[in-house]
């Protein structure tokens, strides 16, 4: 009679830069505090050092770029083909600067959670750092904060809210410690806004002969 084991949730990690997010992923992965295994890395870019973090851990990484003239469905549907070939519970916008469209989110209703550093409604798009230390800077805030949220759509940084984290502003530490604090604030709502998700999703089940 064959048994029943739960397995660890599929996670496949969409990235654009140094991916310092998907190492705390790995690593969270590798010392058992986040129940999951990142299956494979994906860029839009081709020599981010994110895909040499995938090829260190053994994970597989994957450049999908995109080609001269093409639309964002077009690229969309092409990157739906190699993600979904992975099979993943989640899909993780670790870092990864294009916007999504329904091509691609259609596929992957609730399994695709995006990290922000700003909190629900502040500061959407690029720069979000830089723009909330300006602001700081100008005596305009004193906060500023990482969102998780699962991206249901094309909105930009918008979305069910999953985890957030609020941060104050010290502008009399400097910049680089500013933005060293709102890292160190991403990896850990991160990882814990995932475990939380990987634990309360029912599990995928592999049955051995």
């Amino acid at each position: 009679m064959g048994t029943t084991t739960a397995r660890n949730k599929r996670l496949v990690v969409l990235v654009s830069g140094s991916g310092s997010n998907l190492q705390a992923i790995i690593d969270a992965c590798a010392d058992e505090r986040l129940p999951a295994e990142v299956v494979a890395v994906v860029s839009n870019k081709p020599d981010v050092f994110a895909l040499q973090r995938a090829d260190a851990a053994g994970v597989p990484a994957v450049h999908v770029g995109v080609h001269p003239g093409e639309d964002r469905s077009d690229y969309d549907a092409r990157l739906t083909d190699v993600v979904a070939g992975f099979d993943p519970d989640l899909v993780v916008l670790a870092g990864w600067m294009r916007i999504l469209t329904m091509s691609f989110l259609g596929w992957f209703p609730n399994r695709v959670v995006n990290l922000h550093p700003a909190l629900p409604g502040d500061l959407p798009g690029t720069r979000a750092i830089e723009r909330a230390w300006d602001e700081a800077t100008a005596g305009e805030r004193t906060t500023t904060g990482v969102l998780v949220h699962l991206v249901p759509d094309e909105g930009v940084d918008d979305g069910p809210v999953l985890g957030t984290a609020t941060i104050e502003i010290d502008v009399d530490a400097g910049f680089d410690a500013f933005a060293s604090l709102v890292h160190d604030t991403e990896h850990r709502l991160l990882v814990d806004t995932l475990t939380e998700l990987c634990t309360a999703t029912p599990d995928r089940t592999e049955v051995s002969a």
